[in-house]
């Protein structure tokens, strides 16, 4: 069973329906900077554990790459959220800056054996 693929918009929504549930409702700016460092640095020791030299301790709870990732979009879409920022064109504004400002920074696959002609 193949399931639905979500739009960003449709998580910011979903986000926002959870979070909207609580008085407090999304923390300050500064706040959820912090909560995104402290879920990059989870992130960061999880992939320490599978890919580099230091490996988990066997107290130690398993957690996953994938578990970690999630955490820290979930905060960068209540980040987005909170200062009423749309993910979906956010991201279309920096793929734009890649496609025109990098586009001949890196060897693409189609141009590989051409240097040589």
């Amino acid at each position: 069973m193949k399931l639905e693929q979500k739009t960003i918009d449709q998580f910011q929504k979903e986000v926002d329906t959870y979070i909207g549930q609580f008085k407090e409702g999304y923390f300050s700016p500064l706040a959820l900077t912090a909560r995104l460092t402290e879920e990059l640095g989870e992130l960061a020791r999880e992939i320490n554990h599978y890919y580099g030299e230091k490996k988990k301790k066997p107290t130690e709870l398993e957690k996953t790459v994938e578990e970690e990732l999630g955490d820290l979009l979930f905060v960068v879409i209540c980040m987005a959220n909170s200062l009423h920022i749309n993910l979906g064109q956010a991201l279309e504004t920096v793929l734009d800056k890649f496609q025109t400002r990098d586009k001949d920074r890196w060897t693409k696959k189609t141009d590989e054996g051409k240097e040589n002609l």
